[in-house]
């Protein structure tokens, strides 16, 4: 495996990227019988490793990295497949079908994957830059954060979505005293109707953290060190860590520069293609119809990141079909899993089943008469059973 160096050029396929994307789709290249060379460039000198437990058991627990890695280190010497780790792209050329690094090498290649992800999305306000102010992202993220944590007494979290929910409750289970701000009315209003945001705000509540709804931040304060969060009402909330959890941005300009279609991701096919020929793109950073929603989507999500890489390599492999997925996503928050099936947003009718003010209940959000989406709070069953409905009756829908 090579982990830098003096790379000479190979042809073959090339994937950027180095997470759940990058590792699923040069997995399944290798079990279609691909027998291309594989080439994968990671811009984060780890092997390509689990992202969803960053905010919740690993930073906990200060388990292993190894315990995140996808893929065994033997996979890739295994099965040909050329990982060069801390490696930055830094322009692709689909014309010559070429691509260079950051550090000057050039690779020709014959088809090219971009497994891009996504990176925090940054607040514009001064003094961001200041000790103790963080984004969680990647493992990078992680190993600067916890010792701050460690030190601190207080945590403002600036976004009330999963990410900062999350750490909310860690952060909660080690004893800080905890602020979320969130600039909307509601707790994930992005992804979950009123009666589920107000279950979480109840559930953070209970559990000792101070939310403020409708508020915006204006300034870090400290003159080294951050020392509170003055918002726009004048308000300021004391703090010793700052987490920005203002969600995330895909990474499309590597495409972008290349003259690829990319808004608000990397637009690709049903097929995984984009609009460059040999160019193709999956998971975070890309965007693609779904006829099964009606529209256009990005997800941020696990079974997007595995299932549309296989789907690009089934493509690459000559065995394409198109992918339309029922997504599926999860949070873990203190001793509650919310787990979501489908896509809720235009649903016109919202049905609970169960006391919404229990810890097991479930939400059915529809669409003209048609199950979409399905959020269930600490109810596998129903989670399973909800992904089954959902596509059988948007299958329904898409063949109309």
């Amino acid at each position: 495996m090579d982990t830098g160096g003096t790379r000479t050029p190979t042809a073959g396929i090339v994937i950027v990227g180095g997470g759940q994307a990058a590792a699923s789709c040069a997995q399944e290249l290798r079990r279609r019988k691909v027998e291309q060379p594989i080439t994968v460039f990671a811009d984060e000198d780890y092997l390509p490793y689990q992202r969803p437990p960053l905010s919740k058991a690993f930073l906990r627990e200060h388990q292993a990295v190894e315990r995140l890695l996808l893929l065994p280190p033997q996979f890739y010497e295994t099965n040909r497949v050329t990982l060069h780790k801390g490696s930055r792209v830094a322009s692709i050329d689909p014309a010559a079908r070429r691509l260079e690094c950051a550090d000057g090498s050039v690779h020709a290649w014959s088809s090219l994957v971009l497994a891009t992800g996504t990176r925090a999305r940054t607040a514009a306000m001064p003094d961001v830059d200041l000790t103790r102010v963080f984004s969680l992202r990647g493992l990078v993220d992680v190993e600067r954060l916890r010792p701050a944590i460690a030190e601190a007494r207080r945590i403002v979290i600036l976004g009330g979505g999963f990410i900062g929910l999350e750490v909310a409750a860690v952060c909660r289970g080690l004893g800080l005293a905890v602020t979320v701000v969130e600039a909307e009315d509601r707790l994930l209003k992005r992804v979950t109707a009123p009666v589920m945001s107000a279950f979480f705000e109840a559930l953070h509540r209970r559990h000792g953290v101070e939310i403020h709804l409708g508020a915006r931040a204006a300034a870090i304060r400290g003159s080294d060190k951050v020392s509170a969060v003055a918002l726009q009402d004048g308000r300021e909330l004391p703090a010793d860590v700052v987490l920005l959890a203002l969600g995330a941005l895909p990474n499309t300009e590597l495409a972008l520069a290349a003259g690829i279609e990319a808004e608000n991701g990397i637009a690709v096919d049903e097929q995984g293609r984009t609009s460059a020929p040999h160019v193709y793109a999956c998971g975070d950073c890309s965007r693609f119809p779904s006829r099964r929603f009606g529209a256009t989507i990005r997800l941020e999500s696990v079974q997007n990141a595995i299932d549309q890489a296989k789907a690009v390599a089934a493509t690459i492999a000559g065995q394409p079909a198109a992918y339309d997925p029922v997504p599926w996503f999860w949070s873990d928050q203190y001793d509650v899993k919310l787990q979501i099936a489908g896509l809720s947003t235009g649903y016109d009718e919202l049905v609970v089943d169960g006391d919404a003010a229990s810890q097991g209940f479930a939400v059915e959000y529809r669409r003209q008469s048609r199950l979409i989406a399905v959020d269930s709070i600490n109810a596998a069953r129903a989670h399973m059973l909800a992904r089954r409905r959902i596509d059988e009756e948007t299958r329904v829908q898409a063949a109309v």
